[in-house]
């Protein structure tokens, strides 16, 4: 039942918030039931038990004819996701209180959707019902990109839905298939890691399965949607997405991709790994190029989820060795949504003040905006990882992952760190520091509702800096016992 309420409040919600027409009613019944959710996630983190079984589970038949139920549970690798998504939607939609939006009712509305759109794929048991939650995710963050996005916002999404919808489409092609491959007919989890597929047909379901994932992230090369949708995006949009969104593709992967096909994994990742570690190198380099805050940001989030991917294949290949990596990744997917929403929402503070995001045109902002100046500081420190920030944690595990996997790799995806540090500091010196100019001079200092997201963000910071074993305990049965999984079905197969 617990598992029920946490699925479908957001949706009461989001039905609730459509039918008032009233702007500041919408957004206040929209935080309202953000919140009811996360105090629900907390009751449910409290009787959680950090083990590896699966917990608060629902099994309901559905569509009985094809085998697929209403199945879904929690798990100390699905809890990490949703801790994620109901501390960050409570924080997006309070960091939209000084905006008004037109029909702010529909906005809203699209955002607790998505919401428990999110929650469907983070606890979905049933391949079928994965796929709904992964299109129920989807269809709104279209609407808020085309609606309420800036200039040539209807081309950019155009492509963005496109890339979306066909890594979709290949997706269910490999769940169409793992059903028919399966006697029990059905479309259940463990039926599915049961399957005993030859080295051939694990090939073609990894990259049904990899290139939808590999495009949600994104992975190089199939990033290019991401930084001009994130550009466009309006900024609790570009939260949305860089914050809780990406991680569906790195759940998807943990999830549905290592234990299901064990052996298509072990023949692709050393590709899959390459081409992460060329977006981490790639992603970086760009952002050193770009004059857009917005922008550069966006490209530091394609370098940051390359190093998780290169953790999450070089965990596996390391067998039950690659524990501390996929410990990584679970602290890193979280610690990488509250610092990259943190960020998005500095710029959008600063452009919804001054129009522009234009690092060129800024600068002396810690002058007349020292609250802003500290807090963005805390974030971007996160960001780059300084050792008692939540950053350092995850890419030090990912990095020792990666270097046992391979030396030279890890040498290489090393670099993020180094090139994170230069791109992130050189744009807080150019924005924030500095004399101001005619532009700045006339900026205010954070205030009222501001404060509340940027200060919760910056304690989440440094808490988790300080204390990653509160992350860490929650997963690591879990992790454990799914490294497992995959050696046992590896060695049944050769």
């Amino acid at each position: 039942m617990e598992l029920l309420i946490l699925i479908f409040l957001p949706l009461v919600g989001a039905l609730i918030t459509a039918a008032i027409a009233k702007q500041n009613a919408s957004k206040t019944i929209a935080l309202a039931f953000s919140i009811l959710t996360l105090a629900a996630t907390i009751s449910v983190l409290c009787k959680f038990t950090p083990d590896a079984s699966m917990q608060f589970v629902v099994n309901y038949p559905w569509i009985q004819q094809l085998g697929i139920n209403f199945h879904a549970g929690i798990d100390g690798i699905s809890i990490i996701t949703i801790i994620l998504t109901n501390i960050l939607v409570p924080l997006i939609v309070l960091s939209t209180f000084k905006h008004v939006y037109k029909n702010a009712n529909a906005f809203y509305a699209l955002i607790l959707f998505m919401q428990s759109g999110l929650l469907l794929v983070f606890t979905a048991l049933d391949g079928f019902l994965f796929y709904i939650g992964w299109e129920a995710a989807l269809i709104p963050i279209y609407f808020i990109c085309a609606m309420w996005g800036g200039k040539d916002r209807i081309k950019i999404n155009m492509k963005f839905f496109v890339y979306t919808i066909a890594g979709s489409l290949f997706m269910l092609l490999g769940i169409i298939y793992l059903y028919l491959q399966n006697p029990a007919n059905n479309f259940d989890i463990n039926a599915f890691y049961a399957l005993n597929l030859d080295s051939h047909q694990q090939g073609w379901v990894f990259w049904a399965f990899f290139i939808a994932f590999a495009i949600k992230m994104p992975i190089f090369p199939f990033h290019t949607w991401q930084p001009d949708t994130y550009t466009a995006a309006p900024a609790p949009g570009t939260m949305l997405l860089s914050g809780i969104m990406l991680k569906m593709g790195i759940y998807g992967v943990i999830r549905w991709l290592l234990p299901v096909v064990p052996q298509g994994v072990q023949d692709w990742a050393y590709l899959a790994m390459i081409l992460s570690i060329i977006g981490i190198i790639y992603a970086s380099v760009i952002a050193f190029t770009q004059k857009d805050a917005k922008r550069l940001v966006a490209y530091s989030s394609i370098a940051h989820v390359g190093l998780i991917a290169a953790g999450i294949f070089a965990s596996y290949s390391l067998g039950s060795g690659g524990i501390q990596g996929l410990q990584g990744v679970m602290v890193q997917m979280l610690s990488h949504g509250i610092n990259v929403v943190g960020l998005f929402f500095v710029l959008d503070i600063i452009s919804s003040r001054l129009h522009t995001n234009k690092i060129e045109e800024l600068g002396g902002l810690a002058k007349v905006a020292p609250q802003l100046a500290i807090t963005f500081l805390i974030i971007v420190l996160g960001t780059v990882a300084l050792p008692g920030t939540n950053g350092f944690i995850g890419e030090f595990l990912l990095l020792f992952s990666v270097y046992n996997y391979n030396a030279w790799m890890g040498a290489i995806a090393g670099l993020t760190i180094i090139l994170g540090a230069v791109y992130m500091f050189r744009m807080y010196q150019k924005v924030m520091l500095g004399t101001t100019n005619d532009l700045t001079i006339t900026f205010t200092d954070i205030k009222g509702t501001e404060k509340i997201v940027l200060y919760t963000i910056c304690v989440l910071i440094i808490v988790m800096g300080v204390y990653p074993k509160a992350v860490l305990q929650l997963s690591e049965a879990s992790v454990q016992h799914l490294l497992e999984q995959v050696n046992q079905k590896l060695t049944g197969l050769n």
